[in-house]
């Protein structure tokens, strides 16, 4: 089931109506709508990620790139922030979820559990499949949305998105 994604003017005049093209900004991040007009594009918090997952995105507004790691949720990026554009009170940092999109490997009968190593949250596992491999089984409420999957998925298949469902176990993507 999807749920309705509030968009921004830059989504509007670029025809992302479905707000599926939103940036990921840093955990903490105060909403889009907002972010835009509070960052100062300082990049202060660029340069305190321990992880290095942060990078200057359009407008030079910074965006995470999961390519290059995870986030520890160390929270050095909120207090590097002096513009207010990241509210550590916020809690959970963000509402961001892993999806999977077609083409894994285990469905075309490759064993694979890079995903479900690199996760310390537990929230990837696989169920036994007689005859066959295990799939990747996802737990929404168990994903912090961390991006530890993400890097190390030999085909790219997974995916991060912003995420309110209710824990009623609704898909994501």
């Amino acid at each position: 089931m999807r749920h309705p994604t509030a968009i921004d003017r830059t989504q509007f005049l670029q025809g992302d109506l479905c707000g599926r093209h939103t940036p990921i900004r840093p955990p903490w991040a105060i909403p889009e709508s907002l972010f835009d007009e509070t960052c100062d594009n300082c990049g202060r918090c660029i340069e305190a990620c321990p992880e290095k997952i942060l990078r200057f995105g359009r407008g030079r507004l910074p965006v995470v790139d999961f390519q290059y790691g995870a986030c520890t949720f160390c929270a050095e990026c909120v207090k590097a922030c002096q513009s207010g554009a990241l509210d550590g009170t916020r809690n959970p940092p963000w509402q961001l979820k892993v999806f999977l999109f077609e083409g894994c490997l285990t469905a075309r009968g490759v064993m694979c559990r890079s995903c479900g190593d690199a996760c310390e949250a537990g929230a990837i596992s696989f169920k036994l499949v007689i005859g066959g491999f295990s799939q990747p089984e996802i737990n929404l409420s168990t994903c912090t949305g961390c991006g530890a999957c993400m890097a190390p998925c030999p085909e790219g298949v997974m995916g991060i998105v912003t995420w309110s469902g209710v824990g009623s176990g609704d898909d994501p993507g």
